[in-house]
């Protein structure tokens, strides 16, 4: 029997091993992963941003987290030697409508801490002359990019390294009592149970009578890249987004390779790992998926309907280059011609409510803690988050 079971490989779930082991040196810890590595599915597909923490709302979690994980990430990143960019951010205004959007995108980082500034057009063409903006864009001069999957798999190695058991190749198959798991390499007995389990979180908590209000939609991302930078971007340049939902817009990344991309799309996925073709193709998920889908499209839930068409046009190569063109002055585009690895959202949806979560969730008992939702900037904050679960769900319940 180990002291902690922890399910999925992800940052969150390597974090929670690392903060557990840091508090608790002596206690048997064993963290198990369904692929042959971690860092498969979205900690090793996402864009690789180290958000700055301007985005979220005072009182959200988003907000707590962010700032302090993306200073903590940028000094392991340095002690352990990892690629990191230093490359900033800068948020345009295509009208003057968007000025509202930007003028709160300011608001919300005083009110976080979080350090941005103004940059007027001219400001704005003399440090980078390829952006434009309708009168100011907005500065965030601590954003930046690593490789997603190489830092994730250096978490894996700095918790081996504090005495962590990870089991590759090890699924979670079902719930036997409440002291056990089923795996495909077979049973593991445990104290407390962890779950990171990512897209499937929502149904292993199931199995332990919690997410009873929620299921998670799939929203599969992709990115246009300019494999050697062809365009001189030297900078993330990001919309104003709409803030009544969890999505970013189309926006220009910079990233540790010296490439460039444009994206992502949002677009909603038919089964949980629908990465490409009938790859991973499950029948009762894509079931599952279509009903609350087509419940949004009925209901347009959020916007639900807009939202799906714009992403469905976004497959077109000319409609996401035309979308990008709006944050730049004349831009050399031909060297996006390739397409990146898809990802795949986890998004959390309140079935009672047809509301997309935008904080973390986490539920739990004495017996079992559960993250429902970890999206973005979830690496980002992965670090202090992954404490705060384990102070207030680990050693509070």
């Amino acid at each position: 029997m180990v002291d902690y079971l922890i399910i999925g490989g992800g940052i969150i779930g390597l974090n929670i091993a690392r903060a557990l082991k840091t508090k608790e040196p002596d206690a048997k810890i064993t963290l198990i992963e369904k692929e042959p590595e971690v860092a498969q599915h979205s900690s090793g597909r996402n864009s690789g941003v180290l958000h700055a923490g301007f985005y979220y709302s005072a009182n959200s979690l988003k907000a707590k987290f962010t700032k302090e994980g993306n200073a903590r990430l940028k000094a392991f990143c340095q002690e352990r030697d990892l690629k990191i960019n230093q490359c900033a951010k800068v948020v345009v205004a295509q009208n003057a409508q968007e000025l509202e959007g930007l003028e709160e995108l300011k608001r919300r980082g005083d009110i976080n801490g979080v350090e941005t500034s103004w940059m007027s057009e001219e400001h704005l063409c003399e440090h980078y002359p390829l952006l434009k903006t309708y009168q100011k864009a907005l500065f965030s001069p601590t954003t930046a990019t690593v490789d997603p999957t190489e830092v994730t798999k250096e978490f894996k190695k700095f918790i081996l390294e504090l005495g962590v058991n990870v089991l590759t190749n090890t699924a979670y198959i079902k719930r036997i009592d409440k002291d056990a798991i089923l795996t495909t390499q077979g049973l593991i007995s445990y104290k407390k149970i962890i779950n990171c389990a990512g897209l499937y979180a929502d149904k292993i908590a199931k199995d332990f009578g919690f997410a009873g209000d929620f299921v998670i939609i799939p929203f599969k991302g992709i990115y246009l890249k300019d494999k050697t930078n062809i365009c001189g971007l030297t900078t993330n340049v990001y919309p104003v987004p709409n803030l009544a939902n969890p999505f970013l817009g189309v926006h220009y990344t910079f990233t540790v390779k010296n490439e460039s991309k444009i994206g992502p799309t949002a677009i909603p996925a038919f089964w949980r790992e629908n990465y490409k073709g009938f790859d991973n193709f499950k029948l009762d998920e894509m079931v599952q998926i279509l009903y609350y889908e087509a419940k949004l499209f009925l209901t347009n839930a959020f916007g639900f309907r807009a939202l799906a068409f714009s992403e469905v046009k976004k497959y077109w190569k000319g409609h996401l280059l035309g979308l990008a063109k709006g944050l730049t002055h004349k831009i050399e585009l031909r060297g996006f011609d390739s397409w990146s690895t898809p990802g795949i959202r986890a998004q959390l949806l309140n079935t009672k409510t047809l509301e997309l979560v935008q904080d973390f969730v986490v539920e739990g008992d004495a017996k079992s803690v559960h993250v429902l939702n970890a999206v973005s900037p979830a690496f980002t904050s992965s670090m202090p988050f992954s404490e705060w679960v384990v102070e207030n769900y680990i050693y509070q319940k």
